[in-house]
């Protein structure tokens, strides 16, 4: 297995960890790995009042940082525009937010941070 099957195996997996925390929190995922072109959301669930755009992290250590610091300004620019774009053509009537769903596996253990309102679009 290559390098790049290994990490969207293991991000398969953080994937369908954040679905089975999110849908236990009563969301519905409307949305996995939705793609258009260039660009890419990893989840988009429907929360009460929220279209909710949902980045997942996941590491099996803290050792350098938490997973939820990887999603920097450019990321976080780059999930607004593929979330404007995914607004445009389904014309959703849900508020948007943009939550982090950050995971660290430690053996047998997993820890999951849902970040709600993580960040902000900003001009």
């Amino acid at each position: 297995m290559t390098d790049k099957s290994l990490n969207r195996a293991k991000g398969a997996e953080g994937e369908n960890e954040a679905v089975d925390f999110l849908q236990s929190k009563g969301y519905r995922i409307l949305e996995r790995n939705w793609v258009s072109g260039k660009l890419e959301i990893d989840l988009i669930a429907a929360d009460k009042n929220h279209i909710v755009f949902v980045e997942v992290k996941k590491r099996f250590s803290k050792q350098f940082r938490e997973p939820w610091e990887a999603v920097n300004r450019k990321k976080q620019q780059h999930i607004i525009r593929a979330a404007n774009y995914y607004l445009k053509k389904s014309d959703h009537p849900l508020e948007p937010r943009f939550d982090i769903i950050s995971i660290i596996q430690h053996g047998n253990k997993t820890e999951i941070e849902h970040i709600e309102q993580a960040f902000w679009p900003m001009a």
